[in-house]
């Protein structure tokens, strides 16, 4: 009889736990779209968060998700749940979530083996940077005032890379690096003989119905680890909503949550970029503390997707973009000569000869291109408020 009831409440306990995951939703090709109250979150709470976000008349579009499902959306003119941004620096995000799947299936020892385990070229004065130095911008690699934005330019940026030699030892400073970003490439590849753009594609974005994406590389084929996946507001969210899901994505593991959970942690707490934030594993932290845990990725020009994984909220913001079908390989054509006359120069020089046609983007030029009017300056500025008014969704 003892043995029965046991029985009996393991089998009720089973039954409530799968009910309990059927209810969870997740979005298909097209997202559920849900009033905030049956979400139990405030109208104009959504609204405050929306209205923030488009003081900047930078901002493209903004997706609210509350439980998997849409509860707050808005474009600017000219733009639709289809536009495309792109990411610039959220990619690292992605790319960073596939050494978590690489060490689940054996391929990665772990996040605290050396870079020269797997890279060669790194048994000299770098043998000392393991992989968790590069995902915590604590490698200790040269570090100048351009944070190696020069290597967006370059037509083979994982050549630039490899040059980067070590400026102060490993683990011991806070450092945004592009060149970090761009070495966990070669070592997914090296550890799984596929390029990190193909790992992309099957590992995550198809399992979790991720189609109409843009993943570039450079002229010589190198995938940019570090920068630049185009695609929708939406489709950003959903990859925010995995990780919000601890990597489940309708019943099957995509991310190893242990490697989620490592993410979710605060490495960095204060770091000397502006606005002030943590960092970890490739992710940025806006607020940690009792009320709620706020992680994001972020990209140059004001791209974010915030994830507030107690909560099972998502917020993304991207910026406008000119979104063009010219492929996802760069091509600088005659821009090439000014590479290394800097950064701002460079943009500048850019913007001025496709505005006055001396050079056409898809024919002379590709590569991802944020003009002026896709330039946050408000959303930075009031960056505190927004982080607020999303903490302030979960609020009685």
């Amino acid at each position: 009889m003892a043995f029965t009831n046991k029985f009996l409440i393991l089998f009720n306990l089973i039954f409530l736990v799968s009910i309990s995951s059927s209810e969870v939703y997740y979005p298909g090709n097209i997202w559920e779209l849900s009033s905030p109250e049956s979400q139990k979150v405030k109208s104009d709470k959504v609204n405050k968060l929306i209205n923030l976000s488009f003081n900047d008349r930078s901002t493209l579009g903004v997706v609210i998700i509350k439980n998997g499902k849409i509860i707050g959306e808005q474009y600017a003119d000219g733009y639709d749940s289809s536009s495309h941004g792109t990411s610039w620096s959220m990619a690292k995000s992605y790319y960073a979530a596939l050494v978590g799947i690489s060490i689940e299936k054996g391929e990665i020892g772990s996040l605290d083996d050396k870079v020269g385990k797997y890279l060669d070229y790194y048994n000299d004065e770098r043998s000392e940077i393991t992989i968790r130095d590069l995902l915590d911008m604590s490698s200790g690699l040269d570090f100048p005032a351009h944070e190696h934005e020069k290597m967006f330019f370059q037509s083979n940026h994982l050549e630039y890379a490899k040059s980067v030699g070590v400026e102060k030892d490993a683990g011991v400073k806070w450092e945004y690096n592009n060149v970090n970003s761009m070495i966990i490439g070669d070592i997914l590849y090296s550890a799984t003989g596929v390029k990190a753009d193909e790992l992309l594609s099957e590992r995550i974005f198809k399992p979790i119905g991720m189609k109409n994406f843009k993943l570039w590389k450079d002229e010589n084929g190198n995938v940019l680890t570090y920068c630049c996946v185009d695609m929708s507001a939406q489709e950003y969210s959903k990859f925010g909503l995995l990780f919000a899901r601890d990597g489940q994505w309708n019943g099957k593991q995509i991310i190893p949550k242990k490697f989620i959970d490592e993410t979710f942690k605060v490495v960095w707490g204060f770091t000397p970029d502006s606005p002030r934030r943590g960092y970890s594993l490739h992710w940025w932290i806006s607020k940690y503390d009792d009320e709620s845990k706020i992680f994001n990725t972020s990209g140059k020009f004001g791209q974010y997707t915030f994830v507030d994984r107690e909560n099972d909220i998502v917020f993304t913001r991207i910026t406008k973009y000119a979104q063009k079908d010219n492929g996802d390989v760069q091509k600088w054509g005659p821009l090439k000569y000014f590479r290394w006359a800097g950064v701002s120069t460079a943009v500048m020089t850019a913007r001025t000869l496709l505005d006055l046609g001396v050079i056409k983007e898809g024919k002379d030029v590709v590569a991802p291109i944020t003009e002026e009017i896709g330039e946050s300056k408000e959303f930075y500025r009031d960056y505190e408020k927004i982080i607020d008014a999303m903490a302030d969704l979960s609020r009685d």
